[in-house]
């Protein structure tokens, strides 16, 4: 009997111990959470999309709350849900300019042929590993779809071209595209900026035009009709300096024998409605936007 006493003793008094233990331990140790992060969370989007900068809403909503950052550099919410998150955080919106993936290429495979029948797996990281890819032009789009495949958000549909269509009202910027496209194809921008130049070919003239019939032929028509300075060229291709974004407009545009350089105005389509197509219906530009 003494000894069962005993026991039950040294039970009880380890009990005792051990949570006094624990008590203290979570006293010292536990790390306070503002409740308002829960709250903030909860008016995000939750696509977890990176966009901000963040690994996901949760971490955007901590910076938030630690006020790291403003709501507005959430561009995938819509304004009101800024605004929202602003006010019940008692801070300014600091709202940011929505962006976008643009695809710098518009030679599918009606407009660039492949030189070769390619059998292997069925990616553009892949064939890109042998020779550069199968493309007569060794800076275009291969076609096999990575991007399309990488993005979460359905942002990205493949034409009948083998090009991929950016959708902008579904494109959260998280820049899964960028990074999965082994010729660096896609770019991150504005939606304000909408001269953009669709080919990354550093040939000029008949050599490019031999390889893809809708590359930059490097003739510089585009330089001299657009703004003074927003266009130079290099390597054989104009670049838009977009610190003048401002100023520029779609005469840039005007004269370009390819298209090769486009406007985005809205929605960004081929090269124009065509006589052949229904009416109603509108040619989608390779690599361009629904």
């Amino acid at each position: 009997m003494t000894e069962a006493i005993v026991a039950v003793g040294i039970m009880v008094g380890l009990g005792l111990v051990f949570s006094t233990l624990l008590a203290v331990s979570y006293k010292k140790l536990r790390v306070y959470e503002d409740p308002r992060i829960d709250d903030v969370e909860g008016m995000l989007p939750g696509s977890n999309c990176g966009a901000c900068g963040k690994p996901g809403c949760r971490a955007f909503a901590e910076s938030l709350v630690q006020n790291e950052i403003t709501p507005g550099k959430c561009t995938v919410s819509a304004p009101a849900a800024v605004e929202r998150i602003a006010w019940y955080l008692g801070v300014n919106a600091g709202i940011e300019e929505r962006r976008v993936a643009r695809l710098l290429c518009a030679g599918g495979k009606a407009e660039s042929h492949n030189l070769a029948d390619y059998y292997g797996q069925k990616t553009c990281r892949s064939v890109s590993m042998v020779t550069g890819g199968n493309k007569d032009c060794v800076w275009g789009c291969l076609g096999l779809g990575d991007c399309e495949r990488v993005c979460d958000f359905g942002a990205i549909i493949m034409n009948d071209d083998g090009l991929p269509v950016v959708r902008p009202d579904l494109c959260t910027a998280c820049n899964d595209c960028v990074e999965i496209c082994p010729k660096g194809l896609f770019t991150i921008m504005p939606v304000s900026y909408k001269l953009i130049v669709q080919c990354r070919s550093l040939l000029e003239g008949d050599a490019a035009l031999e390889r893809c019939s809708v590359a930059c032929n490097a003739c510089a028509r585009c330089v001299v009709d657009a703004e003074p300075g927003l266009i130079t060229m290099k390597n054989n291709l104009p670049v838009i300096d977009y610190s003048q974004n401002a100023q520029a407009s779609s005469k840039a545009t005007a004269r370009c024998p390819t298209r090769a350089i486009v406007w985005v105005d809205g929605q960004q389509f081929t090269r124009s409605v065509t006589e052949s197509l229904p009416v109603g219906r509108v040619e989608l530009i390779p690599g361009g936007e629904v």
